[in-house]
């Protein structure tokens, strides 16, 4: 195989050289205060007052400078077009909020559905006789993949409690 010029030191200084000028990633706090400022089209005092109301926590130098990301500056722009949009600083804190709360509640849907794919490959490896715990489990011990039908959920309801 052809070496690449310059050999592997080379290489490995090209590689640095690029990691070097490579963009940060979105959580790095690098742009300070008066360029969020410009990239969200917003007043630096407006910055301080969003921090303060707890819609944004920029990342702080070591001498207390705040630092925003490219994820901060997303938010300031979205926080941006909401109050735009005539949404009070409590509207735009709970759509906030609620945005979280579906971003978590997808993630963790998509685990639960991996979860849930991985035991049923399991249990089918299991019924054919193929899983590595079939020695253990006697016949009638194995349970019954169904697929659960729409309508055949039960629903316990206690009247009073």
């Amino acid at each position: 195989m052809p070496q690449q010029p310059g050999g592997p030191r080379r290489q490995a200084q090209q590689a640095r050289e690029r990691a070097a000028f490579a963009p940060p990633p979105p959580d790095a706090a690098v742009f300070v205060i008066s360029v969020a400022a410009e990239l969200t089209g917003l007043h630096p005092q407006t910055l301080r007052t969003y921090e303060r109301l707890g819609l944004i926590t920029p990342g702080r130098t070591v001498g207390g400078g705040r630092r925003y990301s490219y994820r901060d500056i997303e938010r300031l722009r979205e926080i941006s077009e909401l109050t735009a949009a005539g949404i009070g600083i409590e509207g735009v804190r709970r759509i906030l909020e609620l945005e979280n709360q579906v971003t978590a509640l997808q993630a963790r849907t998509e685990e639960l559905l991996a979860e849930l794919d991985a035991t049923r490959d399991a249990l089918r490896q299991a019924l054919a006789g193929r899983g590595p715990d079939t020695r253990r489990l006697g016949p009638n011990k194995l349970p019954v993949l169904a697929r659960q039908e729409p309508g055949q959920a039960i629903v316990v309801w206690r009247r009073g409690h």
